[in-house]
């Protein structure tokens, strides 16, 4: 009896040890995923999407070693909204929070923010086994159950409002925001840096697991400072001042630091199981280069909501590749979910789809039907189908055919009417769905 207690022992011992091997394997064959994500930064800003009196030869670099997206789109034109639509995976009007345009520290607006009650990609990466972190720019509530760190993130560092001081870290109110998890730390330096910094240190720890790091750069997002410059007297000013200069000096560090980025993957030899992605939260405003498109920031035309986006996974994604496939803030969610086996509740279903089929090469475009809505400060509706974009705004409707039209300069509603009363009822559908919107 004692003999065969001992084999059984050993059998079970042998097993688990088994598991424990696939389990562990199976963890190192999931890649780690980096989503970085810029502010207010315009469609042509980058050297590589246009931008001609700077120019920035890091992130130009890393687009060329991936997929590079001419048609992508951000879920809002403005912070609050779109960061929603990332965090959730679902259209920003399906969440209390993403109704708001966009959280701006008043008393009213403290009682909005994100919580647990919306399940938060990183909730689910966390789930699937993956560390997980934020660094940088939040701007989904100030509560502490607002916090990143209550919504799925092992480690935060960064500010909770929509604009901060670059070199004293005061937000508007003249408040000081900089945050590590959910306590205020004062450490010196110009923004962009310490987020770079801070993402590095997260990059050169020991995992044992895989990780997901987002980067939220608040940068170019006005104050207006370079790193030279000088605090800023008081946050009444943070929308004025500034210069081609300076803008062009905020975006050098923030190419900088992306640069330093991939760098220190390099380091860490990881650069060839990290998948990264870089996009923008929306349309640039003062200083940026929306490369030509109508418009900006706040707005549904072009300008202030498609935004430059590209994908890096060495052996994976052929380098050098562009598409033009039509992709949206909840794309990245669910490919990065898809990426990291973790699944969305049934509860709350994703209104994105997973690209990683395009960018493999396996598919070579996924038609898509894209819908936006803004009510507090501006009133406009749109609904891209394929080629053309119904759009309706303060002064008039609209039909354009973003193929031969991406500019959006000849109104096609008379001479399409059948298209146009389409799109004008699938958006009218569309909307019913959706939360009510809440007046300011």
């Amino acid at each position: 009896m004692p003999g065969l207690i001992n084999y059984h022992l050993k059998k079970s011992v042998l097993l688990i040890s088994l598991m424990l091997l696939v389990y562990s394997y199976a963890q190192s064959q999931r890649p780690n995923i980096i989503y970085i994500m810029t502010d207010d930064m315009g469609y042509g800003d980058l050297s590589g999407y246009g931008r001609k009196d700077y120019i920035t030869p890091n992130l130009d670099k890393l687009a060329s070693q991936g997929i590079k997206f001419v048609n992508a789109y951000s879920a809002a034109p403005l912070c609050t909204p779109a960061r929603t639509a990332f965090m959730t995976g679902r259209y920003p009007a399906r969440t209390p929070v993403g109704l708001i345009e966009p959280l701006t520290g008043t008393k009213k607006d403290t009682a909005y923010g994100l919580t647990t009650e919306y399940p938060s990609i990183a909730t689910l990466m966390k789930a699937a086994g993956y560390q997980t972190a934020l660094i940088g720019k939040w701007h989904l509530g100030s509560r502490s159950q607002h916090s990143p760190v209550k919504n799925g993130f092992d480690y935060f560092f960064g500010f909770h409002s929509g604009a901060a001081d670059y070199i004293s870290h005061k937000g508007v109110g003249r408040k000081h925001d900089l945050y590590e998890n959910d306590s205020i730390v004062y450490p010196e330096g110009y923004l962009t840096d310490l987020f770079s910094q801070k993402a590095i240190a997260f990059i050169k720890q020991k995992h044992d697991t895989p990780f997901f790091l987002t980067i939220a750069f608040n940068a170019p997002h006005w104050p207006w400072q370079g790193p030279a410059d000088k605090p800023y007297a008081d946050s009444a000013d943070y929308r004025n001042g500034g210069s081609p200069a300076i803008y062009a000096a905020m975006m050098k560090s923030l190419d900088d630091a992306v640069g330093n980025i991939m760098k220190a993957l390099d380091d860490e030899q990881l650069s060839n199981q990290t998948i990264v992605i870089f996009t923008n939260d929306n349309g640039g405003e003062r200083y940026s280069d929306n490369g030509g498109l109508a418009k900006g920031k706040g707005t549904l035309w072009e300008g202030g909501i498609r935004v430059s986006a590209f994908v890096r996974w060495p052996g994976k994604i052929n380098s050098g590749s562009i598409t033009q496939q039509a992709a949206i803030t909840m794309d990245w969610t669910k490919t990065i979910l898809s990426a990291g086996g973790a699944k969305a509740y049934k509860d709350f279903p994703l209104d994105g789809i997973d690209l990683m089929p395009v960018l493999t090469g396996k598919k070579k475009n996924i038609e898509r039907i894209f819908y936006w809505r803004t009510f507090q400060r501006k009133k406009q509706k749109v609904i891209r189908d394929g080629d053309w974009k119904y759009l309706q705004d303060e002064k008039a409707e609209y039909l354009f055919n973003l193929i031969t039209d991406p500019m959006e300069k000849i109104d096609v509603k008379a001479k399409e009417e059948t298209i146009f009363n389409r799109l004008k009822k699938k958006y009218a559908d569309w909307e019913k769905t959706m939360l009510q919107p809440i007046p300011l």
